[in-house]
């Protein structure tokens, strides 16, 4: 594209940001089938994943859409666990915003979780980590981690402080484990682990 050529931009570049930032507006202002489970998976994952394919024309295992390396990942999301199931149990219980919020999300756990975080995961920590890695390196960490916080905007103020450092984490785990997977593993459990403490069905 000449307009490209011009400024010396990369066009995939050019379309992650795009894309990744259209696709988030599009989820906080509307809905487009009865489930917002629905909605994410197709915007979060199955989006992103066409434009790999068919646009870019590359394999989604370079947008760490693979096992990659299992037994770190697997190390990775243990170690990961353990660290933070006294933190989270902690800061629910101590933070009453925290339980507010995410007392009505217990119908449904465990699923509701993970549709909602499958495609929230791979867009982050596959499409745009993986993505920009190419360009950037591991700034890449960085890159990513700022439109996930952003995202977290209207969340509990703790959880949303922590999530430049945290999306910063859950890029490392994809970049050494070369998968989006283990950091969604992680997050999954979080978020099902915040529920169940904020409903009580934890004490």
């Amino acid at each position: 594209m000449p307009l490209f050529q011009k400024l010396n931009l990369d066009w995939k570049i050019a379309t992650l940001t795009i894309v990744s930032t259209t696709l988030l507006i599009l989820d906080k202002y509307h809905s487009f089938t009865s489930s917002k489970l629905i909605d994410r998976t197709i915007l979060y994952l199955l989006i992103p994943l066409f434009l790999i394919i068919f646009i870019f024309r590359e394999n989604p295992a370079a947008y760490g859409f693979q096992l990659g390396d299992w037994k770190t990942g697997i190390k990775l999301t243990t170690l990961a666990i353990l660290l933070m199931t006294p933190i989270l149990w902690w800061l629910t219980r101590a933070d009453g915003a925290m339980q507010s919020y995410y007392d009505g999300y217990f119908a449904g756990l465990p699923w509701n979780t993970f549709f909602d975080l499958l495609g929230w995961e791979f867009l982050f920590r596959g499409f745009l980590l993986f993505g920009y890695a190419r360009k950037f390196g591991a700034e890449a960490l960085w890159l990513q981690a700022v439109p996930f916080a952003i995202a977290h905007v209207g969340k509990p103020e703790i959880e949303t402080l922590s999530t430049i450092f945290g999306g910063f984490i859950f890029g490392w785990i994809a970049w050494r484990s070369k998968s989006f997977i283990y950091p969604f593993l992680i997050h999954w459990y979080i978020g099902s682990f915040t529920i169940l403490v904020a409903a009580g069905a934890i004490g």
